[in-house]
């Protein structure tokens, strides 16, 4: 199916996520969501009407369809403190109202994108800190507090939506969003992922359980994978799952800290990768999904690489033509990286053919993932 390109993107950005910031340096800091909107800038440049998007606060009810009440209890308490969750995840004053704000942001991107009627934009992105494909139903980690793309994806399952399918391409793997849809037929997650690598999880093997069996697919990719590495990735696991789901909707949680510029991981993608990536699962959302697409930040730790890789998935995401990278069949892809996509493929497959056929039971967790947050506390 032709891709028709878009000339209009919903935008979700506020002040208030630049807030969120750490006593001293850290990698997850306000400056990264300057590089993102100069990204969003370049595409706008190139012809794209932005359509701003309100931001507004999550709703507690919404936040108690992907976390524990628990959880966001203790998180309230730590509302205005510097805190520390662990030793990689710190909150500031202004961090609770941030990613309050910023889970609204997510599901308001969700609403927009529902609600598109003819000639209204279906696509979208959401530039939101602090992130959030780390945080688990009842545990921030790895420098997220609430999870926006698994807030969000529950949002649009409680509107009626029957499949959504979430795209995570952050090099680190989301295993708060497997822990929250671990158990839930209606939601997709898949997964690709540095292995191995922070937070240790995702393993190919791992394919949800009960109404999920089946709708948790993981590619754990070692180290150096590039462009042509990704794409194979897609064609042979991912679009291939995707087209068996078959989503009503399509959401990416979109960390750029694969790009070969990262210095947290060992990957080696470009903007190529990126592009190309967004193009293809833009050519998703239409097959079934009216054209419904929206991107979520998560990671990416080199200001550069950032703002480049926003702008080049943005614009496939647009359906706008972009460069593709080298096939497998033109570019040797290695014989571990292969070996880690076929792993993936027949676990994905076999976890299809073992899948609930009805939509499942409520949004509930049920992964290895869990346990309380413990934070430690610092008066400002």
């Amino acid at each position: 199916m032709p891709i028709s390109p878009s000339s209009a993107l919903h935008l979700v950005f506020d002040p208030l996520f630049l807030q969120h910031r750490s006593r001293g340096y850290h990698p997850e800091r306000p400056e990264r969501l300057t590089a993102a909107r100069r990204g969003v800038s370049a595409v706008e440049a190139e012809g794209v009407k932005l359509v701003p998007l309100p931001p507004r606060d999550a709703s507690e009810a919404e936040i108690l369809r992907a976390h524990d009440a628990g959880y966001l209890d203790e998180l309230r308490q730590l509302a205005g403190k510097y805190a520390a969750l662990d030793a990689d995840t710190y909150l500031a004053p202004a961090s609770v109202d941030a990613a309050i704000r910023g889970a609204g942001g997510a599901v308001a991107l969700v609403d927009a994108l529902l609600a598109a009627g003819p000639g209204d934009a279906r696509q979208g992105v959401a530039l939101l800190r602090p992130p959030g494909h780390h945080a688990t139903r009842d545990q921030g980690m790895g420098f997220c507090l609430l999870n926006n793309i698994a807030i969000a994806a529950a949002s649009a399952v409680a509107a009626g939506v029957g499949r959504v399918a979430i795209v995570d391409w952050d090099v680190h793997h989301g295993n708060g969003t497997q822990d929250i849809f671990w158990s839930d037929g209606r939601v997709l997650f898949i997964s690709l992922h540095e292995a191995p690598l922070y937070p240790g999880t995702g393993a190919a093997r791992d394919v949800g359980e009960g109404a999920g069996r089946g709708r948790i697919v993981n590619v754990p990719l070692p180290a150096a994978a590039d462009d042509t590495v990704y794409r194979l990735a897609f064609e042979e696991v991912v679009l291939p799952a995707l087209r068996r789901f078959a989503p009503e909707l399509v959401l990416i949680s979109a960390g750029f800290d694969a790009h070969a510029r990262d210095p947290l991981a060992s990957m080696q993608l470009t903007g190529v990768g990126y592009g190309w990536m967004g193009r293809a699962l833009r050519a998703i959302a239409d097959e079934s999904a009216g054209g419904r697409i929206g991107a979520v930040l998560e990671g990416g730790y080199d200001l550069t690489a950032l703002e480049e890789s926003t702008a080049a998935s943005l614009r496939g995401v647009l359906g706008w033509p972009v460069p593709e990278p080298p096939s497998a069949d033109a570019r040797p892809v290695s014989a571990r990286h292969r070996a880690a996509i076929e792993a993936a493929r027949q676990a994905s497959e076999a976890g299809a053919g073992a899948a609930a056929t009805g939509p499942g039971g409520e949004v509930v967790g049920g992964g290895a993932v869990g346990g309380g947050a413990g934070a430690r506390v610092d008066e400002p």
